[in-house]
């Protein structure tokens, strides 16, 4: 799978997990970068077939509800939904 990266301060490795039609996911992202965040992103339903199905097993072993916007910091924390106090207490130590 191609992630797609926007370069930044390095606070860990950080994959957020979107859809390319979700205001929440886009709101996700403007956040990251306004926070000036390295970090990757996917949007799930652009991807094709078993692309999609392994990703989405990602998704789900952190988030078994399959939701998005979904935010990995590295492998460990995970943020489910949009959260600005949450992404920015665990991005801005």
């Amino acid at each position: 799978m191609q992630l797609n990266h926007v370069k930044g301060k390095n606070r860990g490795r950080v994959v957020l997990y979107a859809l390319s039609t979700c205001a929440w996911c886009r709101k996700t992202r403007r956040l990251l970068t306004s926070l000036g965040v390295d970090y990757y992103f996917v949007y799930v339903d652009l991807l094709k077939d078993e692309e999609r199905e392994d990703v989405e097993k990602t998704v789900m072993r952190v988030n078994p509800r399959l939701s998005f916007p979904t935010v990995i910091i590295d492998e460990t924390e995970v943020i489910v939904g949009y959260d600005e106090d949450e992404i920015k207490r665990k991005l801005e130590a």
